[in-house]
């Protein structure tokens, strides 16, 4: 039984909620983050992602991450592949989704996706040519926990990461996310501008050390409001502030996407060479 398709695209850039792709649809994303560097010089990194709804319950992800140090260099940095599956079919007072990401990145990879273990902001400081020689093979496991209740969505992540390189720990995080529309009651007339388009919210993230320093000594913590505006012509425009809350975390970030649905590309994919739709 297929479960019903969110209406509009969630305001979030950190945080997961319950929704997944309705199936057959693509959705390609842009992303990008201006990170400032006490200890060395600001960056913007980027990624793109192509989000495609396998089933009803299965959603699947690839991404391609970059990033421009200023007064370095544009580096390729890597490639996640990611997948959430949906753990109960119907709505529930809480909704569980299990998230699995396998990525190969290099040490230069900046795009902050998340935050675990004791990653800080010197970490980022490092030279290209340095941190391009570290190789991660990593696999990701996320717990997320969603609910959305008269307009507003509550989501909290638990994140468990482990490097297949190095014998390094496992290493925690979290985000922990809430959001509404301006406005509930859509507006009679196909419009830009109406509140409803508008889905306004905040997020706070950040590391959970690893398996023998598990807490928050010596983590970087985030706290970033976070807005959405979803075109009627099936176009979101992303923005978030983010304002580190310690010594260890970047003192800004700036975020900001772009994405687009494709409805119906899994059917187009399949007419196009032959099988039923």
């Amino acid at each position: 039984m297929a479960l019903p398709a969110r209406a509009q695209e969630s305001p979030y850039i950190v945080t997961y909620d319950h929704y997944l792709e309705e199936p057959g649809n693509l959705e390609v994303e842009y992303f990008s983050t201006f990170g400032t560097q006490r200890a060395g010089d600001d960056f913007l990194a980027y990624w793109t992602e192509f989000e495609y709804g396998a089933t009803a319950w299965w959603t699947t992800e690839v991404y391609l991450d970059g990033q421009t140090t200023f007064n370095d260099s544009t580096l390729f940095t890597g490639f996640r592949w990611e997948n959430r599956f949906r753990l109960l079919q119907r709505e529930h007072f809480i909704n569980p989704v299990l998230y699995i990401e396998y990525e190969q990145t290099s040490g230069a990879d900046k795009i902050l996706k998340e935050v675990e273990g004791h990653d800080v902001e010197s970490d980022y400081a490092v030279p290209n040519a340095v941190a391009r020689r570290e190789h991660d093979h990593e696999l990701e496991f996320k717990l997320l926990l969603s609910k959305t209740f008269k307009g507003w969505n509550i989501a909290e992540n638990t994140i468990a990461t482990k490097n297949l390189t190095g014998g390094n720990p496992w290493e925690f995080g979290y985000a922990i996310g809430a959001s509404r529309p301006l406005a509930l009651k859509a507006s009679a007339n196909r419009c830009n501008f109406c509140p409803e388009n508008f889905i306004v919210g905040v997020e706070m993230y950040g590391g959970l050390g690893d398996r023998y320093t598990f807490g928050l000594h010596n983590t970087s913590q985030y706290l970033s409001p976070v807005v959405a505006w979803n075109l009627p012509s099936d176009w979101t425009l992303r923005l978030s502030p983010g304002f580190g809350l310690n010594d260890y975390s970047h003192r800004f970030l700036l975020r900001w996407g772009l994405s687009r649905e494709f409805s119906g590309f899994g059917t187009a994919i399949t007419r196009l060479f032959g099988g039923r739709s």
